[in-house]
């Protein structure tokens, strides 16, 4: 879109050159830079897919942190970053939004590295406090007097994180400002007694009618009427606290402001005004409405959190030929329905990813099976190794780059008491447009040191339904990893089998080399030898890893021993991932004399965003990628 096209159709928002610009606009003027913002992210985000509901829910509320707060003075950390999009419009970014979450892009989440207005990069949920308040430290200790400012969703206040920063920031008492974006959702539902806590609200009209009627009351009393409606006016604060969240963060000795209208931006601009001039620490409680000012986002939130490419005048989503193949999450959630059929002591957990990690299904089956426990991924994982001691198979639902905040859990309560519990880590590998913060690349390798864990990655749809099974089979964590998007296409199976433990398959012959592969990467390597072979007559051989902890060693010790290179592929880091692993059991054995080894994965860097067709492509893990490796080892 042309500076011109944006000129003639977002009038108000391309006339800002600096996030200052808002401060000097009148009301007028801000209502309809609000609609601007809100069209330019319903078209945009129609086009590349992002986080819709968050962003919208939020405008008046960033406008209003504009208009009071100095982005290029005062620090501003959003949590997560799904409602940023609007902050990014204000920040000079307009120009290149249409390039959202696309290859080459600006990102989908803060990032330091994107903009000098984005103070601290996100993507993970609950940073946003504890950031903040080092950001405040920082200042105090460079004797500067600067404002920082920490936006974070009510779904975020769930997790332990939150806690312990604000249980240090009340202890510090630092200037600082927390605002609680409450908009009774994260991604799915909240779930909680924390959840319930903050949904408690008071109208401004029934609080003063409920004062007045008690004013009214008391001061009917003879002889002490009076003084007790002067005692109740002095303890307004009290009352306040008793039936609003306000307790819980007095307790953590902020101020507490609010609940406020948080799409009244006249009133918030006033709040955020009177922060400026408080001392120590200050919670402002806001309450919005994800989704706002567009009708199918406020309708179905959930849908519109984290969306595809969809009709931007009907909300409709739009249809792919790929989207008509189940994808993995899809084939996980009903096989493990299946299997939960069988056996009453299987149970399903998630941390507040129901929808995105296939399990909502299960939830409707099996409810008192079933436990969302907010964002709250290391207790999702001990209170599944607490159910498991009791004879249970707890089945921990979890996205690969989330699981990366349970790891102590996973060593110290699960594997160290060898309890049957399975990890399935769904969007393992490269997960596309979220970026670097959300790719599963590490699972591999912070997961198969840990001793006694089985880990393995199936190449298909039907062979994830025998490795659930076989997880649930054993005795003892297992850890199964697969990626985002759909399969191959391959026939389900009406009975998932026991795979034996340590077994790979080989899937083609050959004696001119070896592709052993892991994963997602499998068939892309069959594709590559089958074209090989078209091209030069050479024939390499398929062997399909499955395991890499424990890992096929006499299999690939006999394929090591009959062939004259051995390429390793795998959608996780290199350091440390599959193909480390086989590299450790070939120089064990004093296997690698006369063979030759090269490993493709994920290179030593942050991937950046992008889609994971161009993402795999750039790292060499693809059909041609593959392909171009094997045309050099066959010279």
């Amino acid at each position: 879109m042309t500076e011109q096209t944006l000129q003639e159709l977002f009038p108000i928002l391309a006339a800002i050159k600096n996030p200052g610009d808002v401060q000097a606009m009148d009301e007028k003027e801000l209502t309809r830079l609000g609609e601007e913002i809100r069209r330019m992210i319903i078209q945009t985000v129609s086009a590349t897919g992002g986080h819709l509901a968050p962003s919208l829910g939020v405008v008046e509320l960033t406008m209003a942190l504009l208009r009071v707060f100095n982005p290029a003075r005062d620090r501003i950390v959003w949590d997560v970053g799904h409602q940023a999009y609007a902050y990014k419009l204000l920040t000079g970014r307009l120009g290149r939004f249409h390039t959202l979450r696309q290859l080459d892009g600006i990102s989908g989440f803060p990032r330091i590295c994107e903009s000098p207005f984005d103070h601290f990069g996100v993507g993970h949920s609950s940073t946003s406090i504890s950031a903040a308040l080092g950001m405040a430290a920082a200042r105090d200790l460079s004797h500067q007097d600067h404002k920082v400012v920490a936006v974070i969703g009510d779904g975020s206040m769930t997790a332990g994180l939150a806690y312990e920063g604000l249980n240090q920031a009340g202890g510090l008492g630092k200037n600082m400002v927390v605002v609680l974006n409450d908009n009774e959702m994260s991604i799915s539902r909240n779930v909680g007694a924390l959840s319930s806590f903050l949904s408690r609200k008071l109208s401004k009209r029934w609080v003063q009618r409920f004062k007045k009627e008690a004013e009214n009351i008391m001061r009917q009393i003879p002889r002490i009427g009076d003084d007790l409606a002067e005692y109740a006016r002095r303890s307004e604060d009290s009352l306040k606290s008793f039936f609003t969240p306000g307790m819980l963060f007095e307790a953590f000795r902020f101020t507490y402001i609010g609940p406020l209208q948080g799409h009244d931006m006249r009133m918030l601009t006033n709040v955020f005004q009177q922060t400026r001039e408080l001392e120590g620490p200050i919670l402002v409680h806001v309450l919005t409405k994800k989704g706002k000012g567009y009708a199918p986002a406020e309708t179905n939130p959930t849908f519109f959190h984290g969306v595809g490419c969809f009709e931007p005048e009907t909300g409709a989503a739009r249809k792919f030929a790929a989207c008509a193949l189940p994808s993995y999450t899809e084939v996980f959630g009903s096989t493990l329905c299946k299997l939960a059929e069988k056996d009453e002591r299987v149970v399903a957990i998630t941390a507040a990813m129901p929808e995105g990690t296939g399990v909502s299904c299960f939830a409707d089956r099996f409810p008192e099976r079933f436990f969302d426990v907010g964002i709250c991924e290391q207790h999702a994982v001990t209170f599944a190794a607490g159910l498991a001691s009791q004879g249970m198979k707890p089945v921990v639902a979890i996205y690969s780059t989330f699981m990366q905040r349970s790891y102590d859990q996973v060593v110290h309560d699960v594997c160290l008491q060898n309890l049957n519990v399975t990890f399935c880590l769904d969007r393992s590998g490269l997960v596309g447009e979220d970026g670097a913060t959300h790719h599963g690349v590490y699972d591999l390798s912070f997961l198969r040191h840990i001793p006694g864990l089985v880990v393995m990655a199936p190449r298909n749809e039907p062979e994830l339904q025998h490795m659930l099974a076989t997880a649930l089979a054993h005795e003892g964590p297992v850890a199964l990893r697969y990626p985002r998007g759909v399969g191959e296409g391959a026939a389900l199976v009406e009975t998932p089998e026991i795979l034996p433990l340590g077994r790979g398959e080989l899937l083609r012959e050959g004696s001119d080399g070896v592709i052993v592969a892991l994963g997602s990467r499998v068939n892309p390597a069959l594709e590559a030898a089958r074209m090989l072979c078209e091209e030069t007559g050479r024939e390499v051989a398929v062997f399909n890893a499955r395991f890499v902890k424990p890992l096929p060693a006499e299999q690939l010790l006999v394929l090591a021993g009959s062939q004259p290179f051995m390429l390793l592929v795998e959608e996780n880091a290199l350091p440390g991932g599959f193909g480390s692993a086989v590299l450790e059991l070939l120089a064990d054995h004093d296997a690698l004399s006369s063979l030759r080894v090269k490993r493709l994965g994920v290179p030593d860097r942050f991937v950046e965003h992008g889609s994971q067709k161009e993402l795999r492509a750039q790292v060499g893990i693809n059909r041609d990628g593959i392909l171009n490796t094997l045309r050099a080892m066959v010279r």
